[in-house]
């Protein structure tokens, strides 16, 4: 190998992402890690066997359940940070933000740990559809259901 180059590196879940901004050859993407997400969040939540959380998206307005998708503690950080929806995709192994192909955007307005800490209730203002079918809400199919009453 030449000086100067690094090696191909294999993208793991234990290793941050790779900056955009960041194209240092010599530096190892290792020394460039995001900072944490608060211990004091962290040691509440209560993942699945791949580090991740449920995450409920629901309009702030309105309160329409709009999406659910999965967070690891860095998806968390982000969104709790930048003010912005991010997720970990379970299909392509990667951070995806809301809106930044779509441009439908979530815009956060605030972020509820549920009393287990298995779940995350997001309050966002959704710009356009929240569903990749170009639907408003993810939910738009109902099932048959017996409805209940009161005693």
């Amino acid at each position: 190998m030449e000086v100067g180059t690094c090696s191909p590196v294999t993208r793991r879940r234990d290793r941050a992402p790779r900056r955009p901004w960041h194209n240092d050859p010599v530096t190892p993407d290792d020394a460039i890690r995001p900072p944490a997400l608060d211990p004091s969040i962290a040691s509440r939540l209560k993942r699945d066997d791949h580090g991740l959380v449920a995450a409920v998206v629901q309009q702030h307005d309105t309160g329409d359940v709009l999406m659910v998708g999965w967070m690891d503690d860095e998806a968390l950080r982000r969104t709790l940070a930048e003010g912005r929806v991010t997720f970990w995709s379970r299909s392509r192994q990667e951070y995806w933000r809301k809106g930044d192909t779509s441009g439908h955007a979530q815009f956060v307005k605030g972020v509820a740990i549920d009393c287990d800490g298995d779940a995350l209730l997001v309050r966002v203002d959704q710009v356009g559809a929240a569903c990749h079918t170009g639907e408003r809400t993810c939910f738009y199919t109902d099932l048959p259901a017996t409805e209940g009453n009161r005693p």
